[in-house]
């Protein structure tokens, strides 16, 4: 069962202006990165469907964040339908998102008043998705699907609509700059972020200091 209130990750979520997304296989290390990030100032972490057994250990990261790191949010992406989502929302999910939209998903989140972020890629999936009851949707792939200019152009006739980007989101001031400008609530940060070279080296406090510098920049981007 979730800890946190769709209201508590929705407002999180909007007041860091990122969310930091990984995988990893091992246990160890996803609990390092959790911690890193958590150092760096951020709350709210998607962790991904992606490999074999992986809602095992994102069970497991959770039981450990909900004893040792109780303000952490973790939630989970690439999820593609209700089955999935509700596998993860049994082992204590506080938000799904998706590379797609799926009906029956947002229902099923609906219900259980969770935080679903579906992936949208045109002004009508985005309709749709806010038909469904999704606050915040994920624009992807970002920079293939038009990029800052894309919500820009979507925010004019649809100001109420929250757009998030995964893909196409460096962690640079420019790109930061482009999206915010562009009326981005927050940004889903993937790579640019947990590195494959930080994960590698096992380099923790790297990772936390780029956090902070995310969160840094965006703090002085929205004037705050």
């Amino acid at each position: 069962m979730a800890r946190h209130t769709r209201l508590e990750v929705l407002n999180n979520v909007h007041e860091a202006g990122v969310v930091p997304i990984f995988y990893n296989a091992d246990f160890d290390v996803a609990r390092s990165i959790v911690v890193a990030c958590r150092e760096g100032g951020m709350r709210a972490i998607e962790f991904t469907n992606r490999g074999d057994h992986a809602c095992e250990v994102f069970s497991e990261l959770n039981r450990w964040a909900t004893s040792d790191a109780p303000d952490v949010i973790l939630g989970v992406g690439s999820v593609m339908d209700a089955p999935t989502a509700a596998l993860y929302l049994a082992n204590g999910a506080n938000f799904i998102v998706s590379p797609a939209t799926d009906d029956d998903t947002a229902r099923l989140c609906n219900r259980r008043k969770i935080a679903y972020m579906p992936g949208c890629g045109t002004v009508s999936e985005i309709a749709h998705a806010e038909e469904l009851g999704c606050e915040i949707v994920k624009l992807f792939p970002g920079d293939s699907v038009g990029g800052p200019a894309f919500v820009k152009a979507t925010r004019a006739p649809m100001p109420w609509s929250s757009i998030m980007p995964t893909g196409g989101v460096d962690g640079s001031r420019d790109s930061l700059k482009a999206w915010f400008d562009a009326g981005v609530p927050a940004v889903g940060m993937g790579s640019a972020l947990v590195s494959s070279d930080i994960v590698t080296e096992k380099a923790w406090d790297t990772l936390s200091e780029r956090c902070r510098g995310v969160l840094g920049t965006i703090k002085e981007l929205r004037g705050r």
